[in-house]
């Protein structure tokens, strides 16, 4: 018994949309499938020889009748009877009609990538306003070029001592016009009381490389106009671009970037990553601003690890006398604090980088970028100052080095060797400096580098 089975074609009134198909007859004389009905044959008893039955689609526009032994042929170019139905049947799907996971998964890209682009523009309208309060004679001192990523620069990273004014932290308290001055690399208005410089640490940044060098704040050096006094002093006299220039003369390099930081903007900072964990060598104890009971920051620190917020990392940057001991009170020096500030920042790059904080860093992209240039005041824009961090991932951590010094005078300066210099030198470019190092005056000392 042969049955006949009719699938609609294209103009169809009952199915428009379907293509071109071929009606088939089915048998089991071990006929080819697929071949037409021979149309003189009869295999019918009621004498059927055009290989029709009398039930069977009558051909026509759209129709060609087949003998077949099961299924049916499709012609033409449509999608498969499983492309229509879906991979796993259901829902028929539109013609072109993507799967449900294609569309999600292109959402969820595109939405990624607004989001990138909002960090990305957050980042660069919040550095250009930082760059753009930068002291005038101080941007005029640097000669950085803006493809830092190619080839290494040298960049100047200065902190100051202004604290505004009722702080009980040790340092000079200023007006609000005369912290602003010293946070934008001015020299010291008249009425205000001068600014020095709490930190000074030359980072070599770029070319595959990411190096540091601090300066002890109370190293002797010659300051242009000045004389021989302590190297922090410079910012005191000049604000920034004088500072700029002591410390090329004293290690005989290029400065070609600098950042003054913020510590407001520090902390801030700090908070929106996270926090920073920090591994320190001994336990510290310090009281900054007064100490908690004064609405200050009172610091308990273990040694080894400790996870610490925006305020927590700021104090212990400041932290110049460890309280942990009184006996090791005195042997917290400066040379003790600028490792430590090392360390904070060795610190921010690990939080920034680790492939386990990369989640939490991309959704909060937006404030991460925002409050990272707000930290400094800088003459690198939203162009340099990506690329910075880009060498900070590259780099890798070249560990914490100090000048050391290898004496004092009767006043408290610290005498850094010529040799000290040649090395810390050596140390961030690969080579020697451009220029012979000043050092400090009268330091024949022989010592090695920290």
């Amino acid at each position: 018994m042969r049955q006949y089975y009719r699938v609609m074609a294209p103009g169809d009134p009952e199915r428009p949309d379907r293509p071109e198909y071929k009606v088939y007859r089915a048998g089991s004389k071990g006929r080819s499938r697929g071949r037409p009905a021979e149309p003189n044959r009869s295999d019918r008893p009621d004498g059927a020889g055009d290989g029709a039955s009398a039930d069977a689609p009558a051909e026509g526009p759209g129709y060609t009748v087949y003998k077949a032994r099961r299924g049916f042929k499709r012609t033409g170019d449509g999608p498969s009877l499983r492309e229509r139905l879906g991979r796993g049947g259901g829902t028929p799907r539109a013609p072109g009609e993507k799967p449900t996971w294609r569309k999600v998964l292109r959402w969820a890209l595109i939405a990624a990538g607004v989001w990138l682009l909002i960090s990305i523009v957050a980042f660069v309208v919040s550095a250009q306003i930082q760059k753009s309060k930068l002291n005038d004679q101080a941007a005029a001192e640097l000669g950085g070029f803006p493809l830092l990523i190619a080839d290494g620069q040298n960049i100047l990273v200065i902190g100051t001592d202004a604290r505004p004014e009722g702080s009980n932290e040790a340092g000079a308290e200023t007006k609000p016009k005369c912290l602003e001055a010293a946070a934008h690399g001015d020299p010291p208005p008249s009425d205000c009381l001068p600014s020095r410089a709490d930190t000074l640490m030359v980072v070599h940044a770029g070319g595959g490389s990411f190096d540091k060098v601090s300066i002890p704040r109370d190293t002797l050096a010659s300051i242009p106009g000045q004389g021989d006094q302590r190297i922090n002093a410079a910012y005191a006299f000049g604000g920034a671009a004088l500072q700029i220039r002591t410390v090329e003369d004293f290690l005989g390099i290029d400065i070609n970037h600098v950042v003054i930081l913020d510590f407001a903007g520090f902390a801030d900072f700090i908070d929106s990553i996270g926090g920073v964990t920090v591994s320190l060598p001994e336990k510290i104890k310090s009281e900054i601003n007064g100490g908690s009971k004064n609405g200050g920051v009172t610091l308990k620190l273990d040694r080894g690890e400790n996870h610490l917020n925006g305020d927590q990392a700021l104090a212990l940057a400041r932290t110049r006398e460890n309280l942990a001991h009184t006996d090791e009170a005195a042997g917290y020096n400066d040379t003790d604090r600028a490792r430590t500030q090392q360390l904070i920042l060795a610190g921010i790059k690990n939080q920034l980088t680790s492939p386990w904080r990369a989640p939490i860093n991309f959704i909060k992209g937006p404030w991460i970028a925002w409050n990272a240039p707000k930290a400094m005041v800088s003459d690198m824009g939203g162009f340099v100052l990506p690329q910075v961090a880009l060498s900070a991932a590259i780099g890798g951590d070249s560990g914490t080095k100090v000048l050391n010094p290898s004496g004092s005078t009767a006043s408290g300066e610290l005498i850094i060797p010529a040799k000290q210099c040649r090395n810390a030198v050596r140390h961030l470019l690969g080579e020697a400096g451009p220029h012979p190092p000043q050092c400090s005056p009268g330091g024949d000392a022989e010592v090695p580098t920290g």
